[in-house]
């Protein structure tokens, strides 16, 4: 194996370290580091040959089955030494910028360097070989499969006519266009129409989406051009403003349905329609919404209302799962010999038995898909009566490229702790203030010229025209040439006063700020971001959610302010910063490990 060169610290390197340092903690469902008994995380002393699998999260599950399967088969029995392998959960986008890279792979452990790629699309290991080398991608062949489809809860979807009446895309983009959303069926109480999707950037799925949109507004079912996808820029654009916001992963906003359905609220206020792939509607309908590795005596609840699966009737896109032997300098010609062996393994019936037990359809179409695909489970076997091909790759790029200008607009409001304890070392040279002021400077590039952006530090003893206990950096306004300022004004933190923690009362003003000036044409959000517990405010906890909650009830806002908090160090109120995230439809990101600060914002930032 080879020993690691000086890595540049670019924002792809930055980008998969802080999904593989994140999805390493997911896989063994929160447990401790160095544990070797779990799914994708590390390797026993077995004096086999190691494989990591770099996959998509959805298949972890999948590939842990399928790695001691393997362990029993004569494509294992004929190596000349015993192989062991282990899935690690790497977005396919990440996996793909980071490869494109040229850099070593982010981790310190070269035993969880992949020898095995297996994103959820070969949109990816195309997309490598042509911005890097057809030999780094190896002869990648698709071994499973599952269709980009949207889950709906039931009732909306019978609002619809589901299951009875086809709906399209097309007719999803005119509830997005119609003023009485929902009451356009005869549902008011339901608000606006909402569309949840995922950034392409990272995501399989967001990617086959906007691929599906091109393709709806042409009517075409094969050989979408450039051409083609330019000409779709207007349907993309209406399409997008029913977007509430966007994420890395499904998982994210599956989990914040399930626990507002699981409330009582059955999510009507959060989301109407979500683009996703059918094994992801799988596992949520069983209870398990983020697609985690399920451990050992974990029972699932299934939610009270399940999502059903809504098979555009212009067609879907198959993320078709592809795995490789990637050709990098560090794969070993022991792991490779495994490698090649276990990416045989899988085409074969025993391995093909095991993937509808995890929500993935067989390649062979005869086979039997068991319990999983039925009514029940709210997907239709029969479906999708039209497939939609894969375009070429550089037609693949324009709409990645045309993204980036028709996706919703953004107002954003980022609220930084500043008080005392900000001055804590983080371990790397740098305090927690300055981590959190690189990691904001990192993602300004993210933003458009008019999205809006705006940046207020709180702490004790400091006050402004919005408030005691807030200095405003920069008001919510249009970014337009400014980045370069903002970038200097963030600096400036370092020399500010650090006092106390008021942290309720910062959010609270935060948000009546946000809310006065949001716009139903906007993805309005907070970003807080803490490393301490709440010490010196007037509101109390439950006043705050009481305040800030109003507008989460059934039909919901037409314009609401999402609250993103950033769980910064080990000393920080995860349980408040959940509830005030929830309360709100927005998420908490754990930067627990600070130094991943800068990382973690990243994440964060892809919603918008």
């Amino acid at each position: 194996m080879s020993a690691p060169r000086n890595a540049r610290r670019t924002s792809a390197a930055l980008a998969m370290a802080a999904i593989v340092a994140l999805a390493l903690t997911a896989c063994t469902g929160g447990g401790d580091e160095g544990t070797n008994s779990d799914g994708g995380q590390g390797f026993p002393d077995d004096g086999c040959t190691h494989i990591a699998v770099a996959t998509s999260s959805e298949k972890v599950n999948m590939l842990d089955e399928l790695a001691k399967a393997f362990k029993d088969s004569p494509e294992h029995e004929g190596l000349e030494t015993c192989a062991t392998v282990r899935p690690t959960n790497v977005s396919s986008g990440n996996a793909t910028r980071f490869l494109t890279s040229g850099e070593d792979w982010p981790t310190d452990d070269q035993s969880l360097w992949p020898t095995l790629w297996s994103p959820a699309s070969t949109v990816w290991t195309d997309r490598v070989a042509a911005a890097a080398s057809p030999s780094l991608v190896g002869e990648p062949r698709s071994f499973t499969r599952t269709p980009v489809v949207f889950g709906m809860p039931e009732p909306m979807a019978n609002a619809l006519g589901w299951p009875n009446t086809p709906i399209s895309i097309t007719d999803l983009e005119a509830l997005c266009q119609d003023p009485a959303g929902w009451g356009s069926v005869g549902k008011d109480i339901w608000g606006a129409f909402k569309i949840s999707k995922t950034n392409p950037n990272t995501s399989t799925t967001g990617l086959s989406t906007i691929l599906m949109q091109s393709y709806e507004a042409t009517g075409k079912l094969e050989g979408l051009t450039s051409a083609d996808v330019e000409a779709s820029a207007d349907f993309s654009r209406v399409f997008e403003e029913c977007v509430i916001h966007y994420g890395d992963t499904t998982g994210n906003v599956l989990s914040t349905l399930y626990d507002e359905t699981q409330n009582g609220s059955n999510g009507s206020a959060y989301v109407s329609a979500v683009a996703l792939e059918e094994t992801s509607l799988l596992n949520y309908n069983q209870g398990n919404p983020d697609s985690h590795t399920v451990q050992p005596g974990e029972t699932l609840t299934p939610p009270k209302t399940k999502l059903v699966a809504v098979y555009p009737e212009g067609g879907s896109m198959w993320s078709d799962n592809p795995i490789t032997v990637l050709g990098a300098d560090w794969v070993t010609a022991e792991q490779r010999a495994a490698g090649e062996a276990f990416a045989e393994f899988v085409q074969t019936t025993a391995a093909q038995n095991i993937l509808p037990d995890y929500g993935f359809r067989p390649l062979d179409e005869s086979a039997p898909l068991g319990d999983l695909f039925t009514a029940k489970y709210g997907v239709d076997p029969a479906q999708p009566a039209v497939t939609l091909p894969k375009p070429e790759v550089d037609v693949i790029s324009t709409a990645i490229d045309q993204w980036t200008q028709v996706r919703k607009p953004s107002s954003v409001l980022e609220l930084i702790d500043i008080s005392g304890s900000m001055d804590d070392p983080i371990g790397d040279g740098r305090s927690r203030l300055d981590g959190a002021i690189e990691g904001a400077q990192s993602t300004l590039n993210h933003f458009r010229s008019t999205d809006e952006i705006g940046v207020w530090a709180f702490t004790t003893g400091i006050s402004s025209d919005e408030g005691e206990g807030i200095q405003v950096l920069r008001d919510v306004s249009a970014l337009g040439a400014d980045g370069e300022k903002l970038d200097s004004s963030l600096d400036d933190l370092r020399y500010a006063q650090r006092n106390g923690t008021p942290l309720y009362d910062s959010i609270l003003l935060a948000y009546e700020a946000m809310s006065e000036r949001a716009e139903p044409g906007r993805i309005n959000a907070i970003v807080v971001l803490s490393d301490g517990e709440d010490t010196d405010s007037s509101t109390s906890l439950d006043s705050l959610i009481a305040k800030i909650g109003k507008s989460t009830k059934e039909g919901g806002d037409d314009a609401p302010v999402r609250i993103f908090p950033i769980a910064y160090g080990e000393g920080a109120d995860t349980s408040a910063l959940q509830r005030i995230a929830e309360v709100t439809g927005g998420q908490l990101f754990d930067a627990s490990d600070a130094e991943r600060i800068d990382l973690v914002f990243a994440s964060v930032i892809n919603n918008f």
